[in-house]
């Protein structure tokens, strides 16, 4: 079993009131172990709210807070493992792992478990943070992308985390002179402009020309400022896929799958009018995107949310795509 350690948190940046950057390093001024990017760890504060489940109305499992007898939350420690958003090379220099993290809801306007505490720590005062001395996963582009000339990353909201990883680590080796075995073309969206993790430094790297590299972000929550901006792609991460492969919005199908098997529309044209129209960015044209993924030498990875990740899997398959998620 892999030794638990004592870290202290020595930076954090909110990019929102729901998103945050933050790095831990070892107490005792150790090394983490060596990783692979899109590789994780596990995490663990005390003093938690603790939370239990419960079967919903439909049977569905959900999360309450676990209350004792006077009616508060209960209390504890609370392990969570958390996909590392900073490049290899970034730790062995300079001592510490970088996270993108949101904060869990476990209901509406309740914020739970570990991440509640990760948003509360200060680092001149309440730093301390435990990790498993350990580093694992298997979504890692020589797992996941061996053998594929495109390869396409998909990450809604903080599921950018282990591809900001991959990209910084495969621009780092190429500082150094390592060609990279692939051309990388990265999908990120997020729900605003400010939440788009890393938007400036994966700008900067797609510019720099040292990899064969397309950033295309997206924001699935526009603001005034975000449709003003050209630069940026308007909605949902699977829909501007289904744009550039000429398929409906995944609601326009919901709504005709609701018509075509006698189901209330209701629900479905609701959706569909509330949704954001996907917009690629004004630099990327749909057929340079589209011959970045030839489907016999392309695969998909993607990571986020797990509707999301169910609708790029169809979305894949009905392209003849190779397809791969984070699972874990």
């Amino acid at each position: 079993m892999a030794e638990k350690k004592v870290g202290k948190v020595i930076y954090r940046k909110a990019l929102s009131d729901m998103l945050e950057f933050f790095r831990i390093a070892p107490e005792d001024s150790t090394q983490f172990p060596d990783y692979k990017p899109g590789q994780y760890i596990a995490l663990s504060r005390d003093n938690c709210r603790l939370t239990k489940k419960i079967p919903g109305d439909h049977g569905e499992l959900r999360f309450i807070y676990d209350l004792d007898d006077g009616g508060k939350p209960k209390r504890g420690s609370v392990t969570h493992s958390y996909s590392i958003s900073s490049a290899p090379i970034e730790t062995r220099q300079k001592g510490y792992l970088e996270f993108y993290v949101v904060l869990e809801m476990i209901e509406t306007d309740k914020p739970g478990r570990l991440s509640e505490s990760l948003f509360h720590i200060d680092p001149e005062v309440d730093n301390k943070i435990f990790y498993m001395n350990k580093i694992t996963g298997d979504f890692t582009l020589d797992k996941r992308a061996a053998g594929f000339k495109n390869v396409v990353l998909v990450g809604t909201g903080t599921g950018l985390a282990p591809f900001a990883s991959m990209i910084k680590q495969l621009y780092f080796e190429t500082l150094g002179g390592k060609d990279p075995a692939a051309r990388y073309t990265l999908f990120h969206a997020n729900r605003t402009h400010a939440e788009l993790g890393y938007h400036q430094e994966l700008l900067e790297i797609e510019a720099s020309g040292k990899i064969d590299f397309v950033y295309v972000p997206s924001v699935s929550r526009p603001t005034p400022k975000d449709y003003s901006d050209m630069s940026l792609g308007k909605g949902r991460a699977n829909n501007i896929l289904r744009l550039m492969f000429g398929m409906p919005l995944k609601e326009e199908q919901q709504l005709r799958e609701a018509k075509e098997h006698g189901d209330d529309p209701s629900r479905a044209e609701n959706a569909l009018a509330s949704c954001v129209k996907p917009v690629l960015p004004k630099q990327h044209s749909q057929k340079m995107l589209v011959d970045r993924m030839d489907p016999a030498q392309t695969v998909i990875l993607t990571c986020g949310n797990p509707n999301v990740m169910d609708d790029i899997k169809y979305i894949a398959n009905t392209n003849n795509i190779r397809f791969e998620k984070e699972d874990w």
